[in-house]
């Protein structure tokens, strides 16, 4: 059998010293990126909060929808009726006008 030529060192705990604080200092990392991770996603009461927006947004638009043509239509109706009421008042006064011309 050989015998040893070289000595014995001792650089085998200093080693595993290394590759613990390594492997601390890539544990913290990991945890900071996981809170960061879960920071920026949304929790549960803001994906909630969310759904029940999108929930409400089609009740908003049908209810502007509603209220708007409500509106138009009276606008519409409105509009009509003046145009009907100039109609018959521009007659009734050509009416005047040929009856005072005779």
């Amino acid at each position: 059998m050989k015998t040893r030529t070289q000595k014995h060192n001792k650089d085998g705990a200093l080693l595993s010293s290394v590759a613990e604080s390594i492997g601390a200092a890539l544990g913290t990392i990991a945890a900071k990126a996981n809170a960061a991770q879960r920071a920026l996603t949304h929790s549960s009461a803001v994906h909630t909060v969310e759904r029940e927006a999108k929930k409400f947004v089609p009740k908003g638009k049908r209810s502007a929808r509603k209220s708007g043509n409500a509106v138009t239509a009276k606008l519409r109706r409105s509009k009509l009726a003046k145009a009907g009421r100039r109609s018959v008042r521009r007659a009734a006064s050509s009416v005047k006008r040929a009856t005072r011309r005779r």
